[in-house]
C-alpha cells in the first residue's frame, strides 16, 4: 500500500515479481513496473466525499485503503468492524467516520476492481490460546514476578515503555491495603544517574533496573565498572537501536553487543542474556535478577526496538515455579557462627565471596566497598599480588557463569556439516531462511541460538562439530562473530563466516537465504 507518496516511486520498484501495489490513482505507479499487479484506488476523491470536513480527511484516509484492501483479500468486514468499535468504544462519532471511510472503500474494489492476484486471508484457529503482547511489556512483567522494587531510568527511545510497563504493574500488584507503595519509581537526571541509583539499591539489598538503549549504555560505562569490580548486582535492559550517536532512534539494530560485553574501562566482562522471542523477553527478565544477586554483578538483557516495540503474537507465559535466588548473603546467626567474613573471598570454590546487608546488626556485618583496589578483605591496596588475586577470581566467576546463564537453543538433524548462528529476533527470519534454503536448494543446516554471555561450552561442541558456521547478525561489525572468534580456539575460528543485516528494518528471511546461496555458490 502506497501511503507515503514520497517514497511510493522507491517501494515500488523494491517489491518483488509478482507482487501488489495498491495506491492512489494521482500517483500513477503503474507507469513503473510491468511484472506486477495495480490496484488503483481514487482515494482522495473518495474521502472528500464521505467526510466534509477537510482538516479530518488526512486522519481518515488510510481507512479507504483498509476497506479496498480487506475487499481485495477477502477479509471480512464484520472483522474489520469489530477492531474498530474495540478501538472507539467510547468514541461513537469517530468509529462512524472510520467505519464509514473502510466501507466507502470496500464498496469501491467490490464495484471497479476485479481480481488479479492470487492472494487472499483465510481465517483459521491458529491464534487459539495465544496472547498479543510487545517485548518491553512482557520484560517489565518478568522484573515484577522477579520482586523489582527499585526502578530508576531516564526516557529514551525504544526502551521507555520497559519502565512504563513495570510501572503499571508495579501500581496494580505492589500497593499495601492501606495504599503505600513497596516500590519506588525514580527517573533520574541521566542515565548515569540512573544506574548509579540502581547500584546503589542492588547494594542495599533491593532487587533494582534500569532500562536504556545505546546512547544511555555509553553513558553507563564508568558505574558498569564500579558494579563489576565492587560486585554489586542490578539489571540493565537494553533495547537496542541504530548508531552510532543518535542514529536511528526508530530504527532496530543488534550493534550494541560488543559494546556492552566490555563496558567500562579496564579489564570489565559483563553477564548478557539475549531473548530471542516475547516470552523470553519475560523469562530472561526474571533469570537476569536472579544472575545479578547469584554472581553479584551487574547483569544486562539485549533486545532490540523490532522485538521491543512491536506486538508479537505468544504462547502464553509460564508462571515461575522456582523461588529466587538471592545469592549468597549472610545472616547475624551465620556471622555468629563465622566469627566474621572477608567480603572478597572465594571460600566456596565458586568464585563468589559473600556478602552482608546494610542494617544486618553485626560487629562483623560492615565492609568497605569501593572501586579502587581492593583485596579479599575489601581493604584498600595497591600491592600487586591481592590486586591479581581479586582479578584473578573475577575472571573465574565470569567462566562459571557459562554453567549459570540460560542454554542455547539447538535445531538439527544430524547430517548436515553446516551450521548456522545467531540470537536475539534475527531467530524469525533466520528459522524461515532455513525452510527456503531446504525447499529451493535442498541443503539442511543445522541452526543453534545463542541465548546468552558468557557462551555456553555448548557453542564450542556445535562448532567443532561442524564445517562451516554462518554467524547472522545485524550489525555491520560482526559483533557477535567477534566475541565468538575472542572464545573459541584457534582452530575453530577459520570456520567462521558472517551474514550481516543493519540498514535499520527488521531483518528478512529473503535476505538470509540470497546471503547464504551466494556463499555457498548454490
Amino acid at each position: 500500500m502506497a501511503l507515503n507518496p514520497d517514497t511510493a516511486r522507491e517501494d515500488t520498484l523494491a517489491l518483488p515479481a509478482g507482487g501488489v501495489a495498491i495506491y492512489e490513482e494521482k500517483l500513477n505507479l503503474k507507469q513503473y513496473r510491468e511484472d506486477i499487479v495495480f490496484y488503483s484506488v481514487p482515494i482522495d476523491k473518495i474521502t472528500a466525499g464521505i467526510c466534509p470536513e477537510p482538516k479530518l480527511r488526512k486522519l481518515v484516509r488510510n481507512m479507504v485503503y483498509v476497506g479496498a484492501v480487506a475487499q481485495l483479500l477477502q477479509i471480512d468486514l464484520g472483522v474489520v468492524e469489530h477492531g474498530l468499535r474495540k478501538q472507539f468504544a467510547k468514541k461513537v462519532k469517530v468509529f462512524e467516520l472510520n467505519f464509514g471511510a473502510v466501507k466507502a472503500g470496500f464498496d469501491y474494489a467490490a464495484e471497479n476492481l476485479p481480481k488479479q492476484d492470487p492472494y487472499f486471508i483465510e481465517r483459521s484457529d491458529k491464534t487459539k490460546g495465544k496472547i498479543i503482547i510487545d517485548g518491553n511489556a512482557a520484560a517489565g512483567m518478568g522484573a515484577v514476578f522477579a520482586g523489582v522494587t527499585v526502578v530508576a531510568w531516564y526516557p529514551i527511545t525504544p526502551s521507555t515503555s520497559v519502565v512504563e510497563a513495570t510501572t503499571d504493574m508495579l501500581k496494580k500488584f505492589r500497593v499495601t491495603p492501606e495504599g503505600k507503595a513497596t516500590f519506588a519509581v525514580v527517573q533520574a537526571e541521566d542515565e548515569l544517574a540512573a544506574i548509579g541509583m540502581v547500584l546503589g539499591a542492588g547494594w542495599a539489598g533491593a532487587r533494582s533496573m534500569t532500562a536504556t538503549s545505546g546512547p544511555g549504555i555509553s553513558l553507563m560505562a564508568e558505574f558498569a565498572g564500579l558494579g563489576y569490580y565492587a560486585e554489586i548486582p542490578g539489571v540493565i535492559f537494553d533495547v537496542q537501536r541504530t548508531g552510532p550517536s543518535t542514529g536511528m532512534p526508530t530504527r532496530t539494530s543488534q550493534a550494541d553487543l560488543l559494546s556492552v560485553a566490555f563496558l567500562s574501562h579496564g579489564d570489565t566482562k559483563h553477564v548478557i542474556l539475549l531473548p530471542g522471542s516475547v516470552k523470553e523477553c519475560f523469562e530472561l527478565a526474571y533469570a537476569a535478577f536472579d544472575l545479578a544477586e547469584r554472581l553479584q554483578t551487574p547483569v544486562f538483557v539485549l533486545s532490540d526496538l523490532d522485538l521491543g516495540m512491536n506486538n508479537w503474537m505468544s504462547e502464553v507465559f509460564d508462571y515461575p515455579t522456582t523461588p529466587l535466588d538471592r545469592g549468597k548473603v549472610l545472616t547475624v546467626e551465620d556471622l555468629n557462627r563465622l566469627g566474621g567474613f572477608a567480603r572478597y573471598r572465594d571460600v566456596d570454590g565458586d568464585a563468589i565471596g559473600w556478602r552482608t546487608l546494610p542494617g544486618t546488626r553485626h560487629p562483623k556485618a560492615a565492609y568497605f566497598t569501593r572501586g579502587s583496589g581492593h583485596n579479599d578483605a575489601a581493604g584498600y591496596t595497591e600491592k600487586p599480588d591481592e590486586y591479581i588475586e581479586v582479578m584473578e577470581r573475577l575472571s573465574r566467576k565470569f567462566e562459571n557463569a557459562r554453567k549459570l546463564v540460560p542454554g542455547p537453543i539447538t535445531v538439527k538433524d544430524g547430517t548436515s556439516k553446516i551450521g548456522v548462528l545467531a540470537y536475539g529476533s534475527t531467530d524469525f527470519a533466520l528459522t524461515e531462511s532455513l525452510d527456503q534454503i531446504k525447499k529451493q536448494y535442498g541443503q539442511s543446516v543445522d541452526y543453534m541460538r545463542i541465548r546468552a554471555y558468557p557462551f555456553a561450552h555448548e557453542i564450542h561442541d556445535f562448532v567443532a562439530s561442524h564445517d562451516r558456521v554462518y554467524v547472522v547478525e545485524q550489525d555491520r561489525d560482526a559483533q557477535l562473530a567477534s566475541l565468538l572468534k575472542l572464545d573459541l580456539p584457534a582452530d575453530q575460528v577459520v570456520k567462521l563466516r558472517s551474514i550481516l543485516h543493519y540498514n535499520g528494518l527488521p531483518l528478512d528471511a529473503e535476505t538470509i537465504t540470497e546471503e547464504f546461496a551466494t556463499k555457498e555458490g548454490l
